[in-house]
């Protein structure tokens, strides 16, 4: 198509490149364009198995290859998965029993329920969400100082996913929170908080081309947005039209003209300063206003002093006299009494100013549209573009924007939109992926034509139907994929079926994967006892706006606490070891699907971390307690081993398990003995029972989803 309308005033005599037209009906044809289909589950051979619409979708093309579904898992296997898939934690024994002894048909719906209704539910599932929001406690990039306010989006996004908050509000609360009215301050705080969401991107702080820096973040924005909920990559369409889907420069420019509409920072000088919105009560800010009030006044009366004092100098020295270069030593001395008595006032008012609770966020500022950037470059402007949503998807929702804000409400709003064809499938894709390891269509972040194509692509529009129908509830997504038979399925190995599909891309049985990063680490601290479940808060060991590194550039960041990891400290550049190991998500950009690696480090680490040791130490502990001096060995040894594969494998070991622990206890005790006993004060059965206990943590059934 080509580019209508007079240059923009500021672009001086640079044409714009003419281009083709785009067949945009043609271009819409593209399914992850297409409009959302009502889909009707397809019919089957194998009836018995469906328990939910969903099993239909999979069965039906499982049936079109020859393949047959795995056969259901056992208890003790789905009260771990279920456990650990939505609160990142392994089930505790009682727990684990209750389930097996509790043969009523809905047994297994209240474990979901109960499941989804523990604290932990969000921890775990608020840290998926924190991959594709970039979230980190640091900047990165230039100046690695400290977002010391980031912790409060985190908690946000953690009450969100707790209380079931409907995702269409959770995304417009994201984009214009700040833009809702409401008289409640509770619920003022939250707003403002949630728009962390747009600021918490990493940002060249030094930049000293201010503009370059704008339009950088704003980049960084559009990109965040187009990839983590609509799966485009819109920042493709900076420096020309996108190579691959149907998206134009105006389009890209259209949508940066809401963000320069909109104040990320609060000033873009060296060392350049990220907004924080304010979260004071009414008398937080009163207090706040007074206290400020007392110091502008007292700086008003060392400024008179200072000014009455080089009047006077002038005064004394004639009409031709200069301040001398350090006047206040002229001063006289009840002058400089006076000064010292008022700075010292001003220093003690300075130092107990109350502090006023901010979170990182945004704010509207003057409205702008803006203009084309030939090649990205904010030295070559083409034509103006007024703000509006890009023109493939265009016909959903209302266009039109208020003058008078950024268009973040009406970017929401559009995005929301029940005809919108992209966010609720990209949520529900997301969704499928953390329960399975593999979304409908692999590649998450991008439905464009460079994506994946999607394997069962009626079933990604019933699930993405059916979360809208059901009030964009994410909870009633877990529930319906948990109660189905694909859910429930064991990862029970069949030669015939891997060879039709080595991948699972079919769902033959459920997808065997390692736990992440910081279900590792709250496993360990989970079975061994020492794990702290409180809640929230911030961990940093530095202020707001703080480095991390002094001028040996060593991170004194401490990661020694028992609390959950999603409440440790994510410092970019520098992440903890243990989550660089386990393939965490880079907190330099959104990430809707963690890889999986398996290398020699992570065995190392299992070996010979400080954290194993404290972890398999105080798990020993706690099974040498178990039992009386006076009671029968071997009953003794069989009633630790029990406890030891219950807590951590949530099995009871096998007689050859049994056999084998007993001989490497004893032959571990022989061993020492021979060589004298141990090095300090620990007593050999206490090291024996807890290189045993480092076994289990180390295994692969401790750390793998069966």
């Amino acid at each position: 198509w080509v580019r209508r309308g007079a240059p923009h005033p500021e672009a001086g005599s640079t044409p714009l490149p003419r281009r083709g037209e785009i067949d945009w009906e043609s271009a819409r044809r593209f399914w992850a364009f297409q409009p959302l289909a009502r889909q009707q589950p397809p019919k089957v051979k194998n009836q018995r198995w469906p328990a939910s619409s969903i099993d239909y979708f999979v069965l039906h093309q499982l049936e079109k290859r020859g393949l047959k579904p795995a056969p259901p898992a056992d208890p003790r296997t789905l009260i771990r998965r279920a456990t650990l898939d939505l609160t990142g934690l392994p089930p505790r024994p009682e727990e684990v029993e209750s389930f097996v002894a509790d043969h009523s048909l809905a047994a297994y719906e209240r474990l979901i329920d109960r499941l989804l209704s523990s604290p932990q539910y969000g921890e775990r599932w608020g840290r998926h969400w924190l991959d594709v929001a970039r979230y980190a406690d640091s900047n990165g990039l230039d100046e690695n100082i400290a977002h010391g306010n980031a912790w409060r989006y985190r908690d946000y996004v953690i009450a969100a996913f707790n209380h079931d908050k409907p995702y269409n509000r959770f995304l417009y609360e994201q984009l214009a929170g700040d833009l809702i009215e409401t008289s409640d301050h509770a619920t003022r705080m939250e707003l403002n908080t949630a728009t962390g969401f747009l600021s918490l991107g990493p940002k060249v702080l030094a930049e000293q081309d201010e503009m370059k820096m704008e339009m950088d973040i704003i980049d960084e924005q559009i990109d965040t947005i187009g990839r983590s909920l609509m799966g485009l990559t819109l920042g493709c369409a900076r420096c020309h039209d996108h190579k691959f889907d149907p998206l134009t420069q105006e389009d890209y420019y259209a949508l940066a003209g809401i963000f320069k509409s909109t104040r990320t920072m609060e000033s873009f000088k060296t060392i350049a300063r990220w907004n924080e919105n304010s979260l004071a009560t009414p008398e937080q800010q009163s207090v706040f206003d007074e206290h400020s009030e007392k110091i502008a006044a007292v700086k008003e009366v060392v400024e008179e002093l200072i000014k009455l004092a080089n009047e006077q100098l002038l005064e004394k020295g004639g009409p031709d006299a200069a301040l001398p270069e350090k006047p206040e030593e002229e001063y006289p001395d009840d002058t400089k009494k006076k000064l010292a008595e008022q700075r010292a006032t001003l220093k003690q008012l300075e130092e107990s100013l109350p502090p006023i609770p901010t979170a990182m966020g945004v704010v509207d500022q003057q409205v702008t549209d803006l203009a084309v950037h030939i090649r990205g470059s904010h030295l070559k402007l083409g034509e103006l573009v007024e703000r509006r949503v890009p023109e493939l998807l265009s016909q959903v929702g209302e266009s039109r924007f208020d003058e008078k804000r950024s268009g973040r409400g009406e970017l929401a709003a559009w995005l929301i939109h029940p005809d919108h064809p992209l966010t609720s499938r990209v949520m529900v894709n997301r969704i499928w992926r953390w329960h399975f390891g593999r979304g409908i269509v692999s590649s998450p972040d991008n439905f464009g034509k460079l994506g994946e194509p999607p394997t069962h692509p009626a079933l990604l529009d019933h699930l993405a139907a059916g979360l809208m129908q059901h009030g964009w509830s994410i909870k009633h997504v877990h529930r319906w994929i948990m109660l189905s038979s694909v859910y429930q399925m064991s990862s029970r190995f069949d030669n015939r079926s891997a060879r039709l599909d080595p991948a699972t891309e079919w769902l033959w049985r459920f997808p065997l994967r390692r736990l992440e990063a910081e279900a590792v680490r709250d496993s360990l601290l989970a079975v061994s006892g020492l794990l702290d479940l409180e809640m929230g808060g911030s961990m940093l060991h530095v202020g707001n706006r703080e480095f991390f590194f002094d001028h040996t550039s060593i991170d004194k960041t401490k990661y020694d606490s028992t609390r959950r990891s999603v409440y440790l400290p994510v410092v970019r550049n520098h992440l903890y070891d243990l989550f660089s190991l386990f393939d965490y998500s880079d907190a330099s950009m959104m990430v809707g699907s963690r890889s999986t690696s398996t290398i020699a480090p992570q065995a190392l680490f299992m070996m010979n971390s400080d954290l194993l040791q404290q972890v398999s130490g105080s798990l020993a502990d706690s099974l040498l307690e178990i039992g009386t001096a006076d009671q029968d060995p071997g009953d003794l040894l069989q009633a630790r081993l029990a406890r030891l594969y219950l807590v951590t494998l949530g099995r009871p070991p096998r007689q050859l398990e049994i056999a084998r622990s007993e001989q490497f206890l004893g032959t571990f005790l022989q061993q020492l003995a021979a060589k004298g006993g141990c090095d300090d004060e620990v007593a050999p059965e206490r090291l024996a029972w807890q290189v045993l206990c480092q076994v289990l943590l180390a295994s692969n059934e401790f750390i793998y989803i069966r």
